[in-house]
C-alpha cells in the first residue's frame, strides 16, 4: 500500500501509536488529549505546537487512509480516537516501535533508535534494530531507507517513507549490504572504545602505584 503522509498526519498517527503502547490506559485519545500528545516537548523532533483544527484535519485525512479514525466501541460521551496502522500494514511489535520513533522524531542511526524506542520494545541488540530496518526497508513499497551518511560520523541515519520519498539516500533496495556491514562496523567500534577505556584506566592505575613506589 502507497501512503504518503504530511507533517501533522505523521505527527498525529505516531502520537496515536506511541500512547496506545506506552499509556494503554488512558487509550483511545480524545482530540485535546492527542493535541497535547503531539504537542509534547520530550521525544519529539520538532517540537510542533498544533491546534484542535489541524489535528482533526489530520484525522479526517489519516481516516481517509485506513490509518485512524473513531474508536469503535468507546464508552464514552467524548469521541476518543485510535490508530489502524496494524490493520494496514501487520508490522510485528519491533517493527511499530522504529517506525513510530522515526514518525516522531525524524532521521535517526540505528543505536538511538534501539534507546528511544525502549519504552515500546526492547531490542536485545544493535544487530536486532538492523534486522528490523532491514525487513522494512525489504518491504514493498519500502518504508525505510538509509540515508547517506553525514561528514564526521560513524552511523548512517534511517528515515520511513510513509511521508514519501527523503532526499539524501539510495535506491532502498540496494541497502541490504550496507545495513548489515553497519551493524557489524557500530558494534565493533563500541567494543574498540570500550576497550580503550579500559586500558586508560588501568595504565592510570599502574602511573599511581609507580608514584607510590617511588616516595617510597
Amino acid at each position: 500500500m502507497n501512503v504518503k503522509l504530511n507533517e501533522v498526519e505523521a505527527r498525529v498517527l505516531g502520537a496515536l501509536i506511541e500512547k496506545e503502547i506506552s499509556t494503554p490506559d488512558y487509550y483511545p485519545l480524545s482530540l485535546n488529549a492527542l493535541v497535547n500528545a503531539c504537542n509534547q516537548k520530550n521525544n519529539r523532533e520538532p517540537v510542533m505546537t498544533l491546534d484542535e483544527s489541524s489535528v482533526r484535519t489530520a484525522l479526517y485525512n489519516l481516516q481517509a487512509k485506513g490509518l485512524a479514525g473513531p474508536a469503535s466501541g468507546a464508552d464514552s460521551r467524548v469521541t476518543k480516537y485510535e490508530h489502524r496502522i496494524q490493520e494496514v500494514f501487520n508490522f510485528t511489535r519491533a517493527e511499530t516501535a522504529i517506525i513510530d520513533v522515526l514518525l516522531l522524531r525524524g532521521p535517526q542511526t540505528p543505536g538511538e533508535l534501539r534507546g528511544r524506542s525502549e519504552r515500546m520494545y526492547r531490542f536485545e541488540e544493535l544487530s536486532d534494530v538492523q534486522a528490523t530496518l532491514q525487513r522494512l526497508i525489504e518491504r514493498d513499497p519500502p518504508l525505510v531507507k538509509i540515508l547517506l551518511r553525514q561528514p564526521g560520523t560513524k552511523e548512517s541515519r534511517y528515515a520511513h517513507l510513509l511521508g514519501g520519498d527523503v532526499e539524501g539516500g539510495g535506491a532502498p533496495a540496494e541497502s541490504s549490504a550496507p545495513v548489515a556491514r553497519g551493524g557489524i562496523d557500530d558494534e565493533r567500534v563500541a567494543r574498540l572504545e570500550r576497550e580503550v577505556a579500559e586500558l586508560r584506566k588501568e595504565i592510570a592505575e599502574l602511573k599511581t602505584q609507580v608514584e607510590a613506589f617511588k616516595q617510597r
